[in-house]
């Protein structure tokens, strides 16, 4: 710590407001608020602190700022402006969050209806942010066919249409504007339409639905059938519209559903709009983290940055878990609206709490994006497999993995697979077949033995590259029997797991408890597949070798019958009853005349000898 830093830790206030960490080079790489600057600046540089970001920071810290504000709630919305316009490296951020588009209704005699990424207080209104640009165009579409809003920018006021200064455009024309350029349409019959887009957008679409019935009743009893058609033409494609939204709670309350997904450095959320019990959209977040971030640091993250751009903010927001400094956070929106706000973290098994459960794997589903998305553009090696190797503890990156697995009926035609995974793809020229030959009868654990130690033996003796990882499809008895064998080669420098199918427990050698790896783990999700690939390999392979022993045990005994002829027999007529029963004629069709008599003295024979025997 420079003499600089000592003195203006010594010279803290004890006011509330912002801090701005910056290193050596004057950038600022973490901004945060305090109630008292001097005790929570400070604790940073307590020998007690042990958290790994904290450790890091404080290292690269060469000077601070700050500034006082009068209040806590200041310092919060100060905090959130000046992370977004910084983007501190340490701070938690919203990606690309100065790129997301509103819908602007502005505030004008006539006002227009469009797109805009910059949003000017004077006096519009505006909708979003909208995290889909293509759900944003997707609202601005059926604007546009359900109202007749002016697309034009020509500068509509009471002294320019007395001067009959404008002349209607072609979309007055083909009923896409009602002329207000040229005072074809009152300022309160537009404003009237205006107000009902406004509606349309908040979600309140039930509501307008009435009001527009209740509209459209009133001029067909007046006998005004024009104007209440074109009611009803608007009422139809605003009920195609609440068709298509959701109906996800009863109570017709309107809320934000918040949830986020995280693992290392890669973060995402996925917040839930609905308005009047029905889901009208969903806004996806890409967050930028530290690797050692806890939820409750996330979401408070969210909640500041995300309802300090926000339009509207819904008088009840449900999160999947409790934010830092709540009570803060709530008492800072509460200011922002006229309603009393609720945050809620359902705790039972409720309608809420599915609805959480749902936006969660929305926000899983969107960081398993972002992390492929990560993956490609980078081309380094799968963020799953380091996922992997820190859930399992392994020595090294399990860049190759091989899996076996066992398959007989009743002991049968008992065969196993080995299926290999590189860099975390299926690599199918690697796959491997066995026919079990030394076990009798359907005992896994000997197979399991068996195939291992014939695989291994073989890499050992021509010094073959061994696999990172070996797997076994199964729980401690199938584990145990490959940890034998490899212990009986003298082969310890590989790690091994198994993985039982009932609860999807992942087992190591030498411990009795399994590895718990959460259900949502990139990581489970690698050994699911790369498990369900090796029982797929082992069931086709099985089932062709029981199919070719049939054959060979039946057709194939007859002169002059090989295993291509039988094949394209019970092909042709599904089975080998269906096959006996056939006639030589029909038969002689498929394979020829020489071949269907074989078949049918063999069928004789069979009978004759049958009728020796009784």
């Amino acid at each position: 710590m420079n003499d600089k830093l000592k003195e203006k830790l010594e010279c803290l206030p004890v006011n509330p407001g912002i801090y701005q960490f910056k290193n050596d080079k004057g950038k600022i790489i973490y901004i945060g608020k305090a109630k008292n600057l001097k005790n929570r600046v400070r604790s940073y540089f307590h020998s007690s602190i042990t958290s790994p970001k904290t450790i890091t920071l404080v290292k690269k810290i060469s000077d601070i700022e700050i500034i006082i504000t009068d209040s806590e709630i200041e310092a919060l919305v100060l905090e959130s402006n000046l992370v977004k316009e910084h983007k501190p490296r340490y701070n938690i951020n919203l990606k690309d969050d100065k790129s997301f588009p509103f819908i602007k209704v502005t505030n004008e005699m006539f006002p227009r209806i469009y797109p805009t990424r910059r949003i000017i207080r004077d006096g519009s209104k505006y909708f979003g942010p909208y995290t889909d640009v293509k759900s944003m165009k997707s609202a601005l579409r059926m604007i546009n066919q359900i109202f007749r809003i002016r697309s034009c920018k020509l500068d509509i006021t009471n002294e320019n249409i007395e001067k009959k200064k404008f002349k209607v455009c072609l979309d007055y024309h083909i009923k896409k504007c009602d002329g207000p350029c040229e005072g074809l349409i009152t300022v309160n019959e537009y404003f009237e339409m205006v107000n009902q887009v406004t509606k349309m957008l908040k979600g309140k679409t039930d509501e307008l639905i009435h009001e527009l019935t209740d509209k459209m009743n009133f001029f067909s009893a007046s006998l005004e059938f024009e104007k209440a058609a074109d009611l009803r033409d608007r009422i139809s494609r605003l009920s195609v519209i609440t068709e298509k939204q959701k109906i996800v709670s009863d109570d017709f309350e309107d809320r934000d559903i918040i949830a986020v997904a995280f693992e290392g450095k890669d973060s995402a959320c996925t917040i839930f709009n609905i308005r009047n019990g029905r889901l009208i959209g969903k806004k996806q977040l890409k967050l930028v983290i530290e690797s050692d971030e806890s939820i409750d640091t996330i979401l408070s993250a969210v909640l500041k940055q995300y309802y300090n751009e926000a339009v509207e903010i819904p008088p009840e927001i449900v999160l999947e878990s409790e934010p830092f400094e709540i009570d803060l956070i709530k008492e800072w929106l509460q200011t922002k609206i006229e309603r009393k706000l609720r945050i809620i973290v359902p705790k039972k098994t409720s309608k809420l709490k599915s609805l959480v459960k749902m936006c969660k794997e929305n926000a899983i589903l969107q960081l398993k994006e972002i992390q492929i998305q990560k993956m490609k553009k980078e081309g380094r090696v799968p963020f799953t497999l380091a996922a992997l190797q820190r859930d399992l503890r392994l020595k090294k990156l399990p860049k190759r993995i091989e899996c076996f697995d066992i398959s007989n009926l009743q002991g049968s035609d008992a065969v196993a697979s080995l299926v290999v995974f590189v860099d975390a793809k299926p690599k199918k020229s690697l796959y491997r077949k066995f026919i079990i030959k030394t076990v009798t009868g359907p005992d896994d654990f000997a197979s399991m033995e068996e195939v291992i130690g014939r695989r291994y033996k073989k890499l050992k003796d021509n010094n073959d590259i061994f696999p990172d990882l070996i797997m076994v499809d199964g729980g401690k008895g199938q584990l145990s029997s490959a940890v034998a064998i490899l212990n009986k080669l003298e082969i310890k420098d590989v790690s091994i797991i198994g993985l039982a199918k009932r609860l999807e427990e992942v087992f190591l050698p030498e411990q009795k408890e399994s590895v718990l790896i959460p259900k949502t783990s990139s990581a489970l999700k690698l050994l699911q597949q790369i498990r369900d690939e090796a029982h797929r390999f082992a069931i086709t392979f099985h089932r062709k070798k029981r199919s070719r022993r049939i054959i060979s045990t039946e057709l194939t005994s007859i002169e002059g019958i090989g295993e291509s002829t039988a094949l394209k027999l019970l092909k042709e007529f599904g089975s080998l009853e269906s096959v006996f029963n056939t006639g030589e004629e029909e038969l002689a069709k498929a394979i020829g005349k020489s071949k269907a008599r074989k078949i049918k003295l063999y069928i004789h024979s069979k009978t004759e000898e049958r009728k020796d025997q009784q």
